[in-house]
């Protein structure tokens, strides 16, 4: 037997970036390493002092390039491997975190006249600030009758490219002229590395209004969104984008020496964290819909026609694997509403017997919310403490529970909060097969399913569905970009001809698999009626008190 090669996959999430080294022949990862970003996610005010509106949320591009020169050399060491024994890099981004650039891809913000300026940064992916732009976009786009609307389920989001890049048009002209290039910091990232601009088909697709074989609206439409948008593809953007799996070039004399790595190494065009996940889950054919459940939940389904599904993310063709329709839909907030109760509604009892057991205070809560049955607390929740992304698209709607009474308990709350979770993917399920693309399982990975089993339990239960486990759970994105790094080296530089190959060898998901118990899904298909009466009224309009009090909060503020 020859000697093993290895690929790096590097994994930029919210807080944190990732790397991994994985053994080629059979997807074993060897080492991790997780670097936390310095500035970490910036909502509150910028590290050189201005507050932040609210909505807000960026980052600081320089603490990318922080984690990859901490974290690959770590991870190397930690594996004991050579860096010349490393065939291929992949990368993959939170997305759309798109940033404006000199033409030599020195970030805006890097810039003394521009440190201060908010609109000079990284917008995040859940920068929300730009929910007007996005209604214009979305007003403009159905007078138009433009490919995009039926590309994204009827409306186009606040948190994706083209909305971010006309709030920097509406509310910062000297930015919006100062800058050359407005870019994905997925295809950033890959330039720094590569010292060369190649921008991917996924974020472009997905989040860019990019469509294969037609290319970007015409100029009429983005001069009606903003008379300094014209040109704005020709001047900051590009026409040219690549498919994903393909080599953007190769590691930078400077970038090796900073890594420990070989230069010349291949490296993959960037993705999306959660489509690079796909293939990773063992998924490269329809009917298998992949959860990536961290924070929020991105849900991935590969299909074999385009269909015109409401509040998607995208409908793009080769958008996750080369020949079939990738669909994407998500939920903005998820392990952030139990972060959220974790730190503002758990009370004393719950501490007291977590301290008395000697247990950590969230496996005492999920004991005990284990104990309940469905329907048992009376209580029905709306999971939309961040927004709703699918299926309505809207991040000016809140949470809401209904239900409480003087005897309601802590337990109570959080395994309402946790079905509420699941009640949003199914009626994500649902719109989906309305449209006659079937959802036969789920596949989930991320940091929740290995935290949490009742979590997952509750999933199979209200979606009616098995559920199977990726292995590895938590670095399920590093891994995938690693196959995309092996891809892009070929198998004649010791990796594979195409992610299909790749995904063959290098990915497996757990024996473990969480069913539906009939009873408790029966009792929940109660429940979800319910839930979708709750979500039709306050979400499509019939009360739009919640947008109305978000109004009036942000007029006291």
């Amino acid at each position: 037997m020859g000697k093993d090669k290895f690929a790096l996959g590097i994994d930029f999430g919210t807080e944190s970036g990732r790397a991994v080294v994985v053994r080629v022949r059979d997807g074993k990862i060897l080492a991790s390493n997780v670097v936390l970003y310095p500035d970490g996610v910036i909502d509150e005010k910028l590290p050189t002092g201005p507050k932040l509106e609210p909505d807000w949320a960026l980052q600081n591009p320089l603490d990318y390039l922080t984690m990859v020169e901490k974290a690959v050399p770590k991870a190397l060491k930690a594996a004991g491997v050579k860096g010349e024994d490393v065939i291929g890099i992949g990368t993959d981004f939170t997305a759309s975190s798109p940033l404006p650039s000199k033409a030599d891809g020195t970030p805006l913000m890097a810039l003394a006249q521009y440190r201060k300026q908010p609109h000079a940064w990284v917008k995040l992916w859940k920068h929300h600030a730009a929910q007007p732009e996005a209604n214009r976009i979305n007003e403009i786009g159905r007078e138009r009758n433009e490919e995009f609307i039926r590309i994204y389920g009827g409306k186009y989001s606040s948190e994706w490219f083209f909305s971010k890049l006309l709030q920097v048009a509406d509310e910062a002209p000297a930015i919006y002229d100062a800058m050359d290039r407005f870019i994905e910091a997925a295809d950033w990232i890959v330039w720094q590395l590569t010292g060369e601009e190649k921008r991917n088909t996924c974020t472009a697709g997905y989040k860019a209004m990019w469509v294969k074989g037609e290319g970007f609206p015409t100029k009429d439409f983005y001069r009606a969104l903003h008379p300094r948008m014209e040109n704005v593809i020709d001047e900051k953007i590009g026409h040219t984008f690549h498919p994903l799996g393909a080599k953007a070039g190769g590691l930078t004399a400077e970038w090796a020496k900073k890594t420990s790595l070989r230069e010349g190494t291949p490296i993959s065009i960037g993705n999306v964290d959660a489509h690079v996940a796909v293939p990773a889950c063992t998924v490269v054919e329809p009917g298998s819909l992949v959860m990536i459940m961290g924070t929020s939940i991105c849900h991935m389904l590969l299909g074999t026609s385009r269909q015109m599904v409401e509040g998607m993310c995208g409908t793009v063709e080769d958008g996750i694997v080369p020949g079939l329709w990738g669909f994407e839909a998500g939920q903005s907030a998820v392990g952030d509403i139990f972060a959220w109760f974790f730190e503002h509604g758990v009370p004393d009892y719950i501490h007291q017997q977590a301290r008395k057991q000697k247990k950590p205070f969230a496996a005492v809560l999920e004991k005990r919310a284990a104990a309940l049955k469905p329907g048992e607390s009376g209580l029905l929740a709306l999971d939309w403490w961040n927004g709703n992304r699918s299926i309505l698209v809207d991040v000016d709607l809140t949470g809401t529970m209904v239900g409480m009474t003087l005897a309601t308990r802590a337990e109570e709350i959080y395994r309402t909060l946790i079905e509420a979770t699941a009640f949003g993917t199914r009626t994500i399920i649902e719109a989906f097969e309305s449209k006659g693309i079937k959802v036969e399982h789920l596949v989930a990975c991320g940091g929740l399913p290995e935290r949490n089993r009742l979590l997952m339990q509750i999933y199979a239960d209200v979606t009616g569905r098995d559920i199977k486990l990726a292995d590895p759970l938590q670095t399920c994105s590093a891994l995938g970009s690693a196959m995309h790094g092996a891809v892009a080296a070929g198998a004649a530089g010791g990796g594979y001809d195409s992610i299909f190959d790749a995904a063959k060898h290098m990915a497996r998901v757990q024996k473990l698999v969480y069913k539906p118990r009939k009873e408790a899904r029966e009792i929940y298909s109660q429940i979800f009626k319910e839930y979708t009466a709750l979500h039709d009224y306050f979400g499509r309009g019939a009360n739009d008190v919640m947008k109305r009090l978000k109004a009036m909060k942000r007029c006291s503020q």
